[in-house]
């Protein structure tokens, strides 16, 4: 266990690239990439609290102590729960504090402080920051109490305490967070794997196999430029999804016919990136665009917000292929340019200016760890 000293681990956000809302469902596939944009979370000694966590996302700072129930607030209001923006960070320390009560060993007083590049004074971009949060605290928590985690560990333990909170959760944000670059991602059934940890611990669960879940290395477009624009407007993707699942339209003929689309969607992507086909990538991406539209048809979500529309036209109309990345509802949108469009970049970002779409300057962080 790290005696005194400061540990310092970081994270990165992530973008959809096709397969969102289908990946909801234990088993089905979807596609996305690791960017250069930044959680970082440093763990030091605490004095006065058993923990403490401070970040950019909120005001203040939360003192709380470890219960039989969890991490609760201590202070005025004895027992009252941490901020709702923190509640990614204190679910990862129980779930990290619950492997390592364990392991017979008991967790010292911390201070957990977090800075996000993911956000611009306090509003998301929608690049992830939930998932690289508690991926990053559930790596810098272990690393301090000086359990060095292999990346399949760090992301299972980031699916214990992210499921926690919503088993509706993908959890493809963590697995781009913890391996970084191209990933091709199937959902384990996470109401399967909770039972698994109120049954068998969560060690035990770390070990087993998990039903549903799949995750393989891609290799990136040989030729395409990647574009990422931001609407302005927030999303949520947990309540996105849960008027999705709460509807009619969720079990229906029409739900199967989506994952099957989808799913033809994402392994026709996964050969073209294979074969180093952009040609096919572009039309596979305008592909899940109109998948993503006749969704909203059918469903009525809002997910094409006149912002996303203006940016995925845009986008078309220098040559590219363009999507919401992500839930929809506002947040970002992708763009995908071949080396005669890439020419015509400056154009497009002056035609996302005017939609009021900001053109954002992010990159795809490379790859870490091993694949699982």
């Amino acid at each position: 266990m790290t005696a005194g000293g400061a540990i310092t681990r970081q994270a990165p956000g992530k973008l959809f690239v096709v397969g969102e809302y289908a990946v909801l469902e234990p088993g089905h596939p979807a596609i996305l990439v690791a960017v250069d944009r930044h959680v970082s979370v440093t763990v030091s000694a605490a004095d006065g609290a058993e923990v403490v966590i401070e970040s950019d996302l909120c005001p203040g700072e939360a003192r709380l102590r470890r219960g039989d129930g969890g991490l609760a607030g201590i202070g005025a209001g004895d027992g009252e729960r941490a901020p709702d923006r923190l509640g990614h960070a204190v679910s990862a320390i129980d779930v990290v504090d619950g492997l390592l009560a364990g392991r017979g060993r008991h967790a010292p007083p911390i201070r957990v402080s977090i800075t996000s590049r993911l956000h611009r004074d306090g509003t998301k971009f929608g690049l992830g920051s939930s998932g690289a949060v508690t991926v990053a605290t559930v790596t810098a928590v272990a690393a301090y109490y000086g359990m060095e985690l292999s990346p399949e560990a760090r992301f299972r333990l980031a699916l214990l305490a992210t499921a926690r909170r919503d088993p509706r959760s993908s959890g493809g944000d963590l697995a781009a967070s913890v391996w970084g670059g191209w990933i091709a991602y199937r959902a384990p059934d996470r109401a399967a794997v909770l039972a698994m940890a109120r049954r068998e611990g969560i060690e035990r669960t770390l070990r087993a196999p998990w039903p549903g879940f799949a995750l393989r290395r891609l290799p990136p477009p040989r030729g395409l430029a990647l574009e990422v624009g931001w609407t302005g407007e927030p999303a949520s993707t947990s309540s996105l999804a849960g008027r999705l699942e709460t509807g009619e339209w969720w079990g229906s003929a029409a739900h199967r016919d989506f994952l099957e689309r989808s799913d033809a969607c994402v392994h026709a992507s996964v050969r073209a990136l294979e074969r180093g086909d952009d040609d096919e990538l572009l039309h596979r991406i305008r592909g899940a665009r109109r998948m993503l539209a006749d969704l909203d048809d059918a469903v009525r979500l809002g997910l094409f917000t006149t912002r996303l529309t203006a940016l995925c036209d845009a986008a078309e109309a220098v040559g590219g292929a363009a999507k919401p990345s992500g839930a929809g509802g506002g947040d970002c949108g992708i763009a995908f340019l071949d080396a005669a469009a890439a020419e015509r970049a400056p154009r497009l970002r002056k035609r996302w200016a005017a939609a009021g779409v900001l053109p954002m300057p992010i990159h795809i962080q490379q790859t870490t760890g091993s694949a699982a």
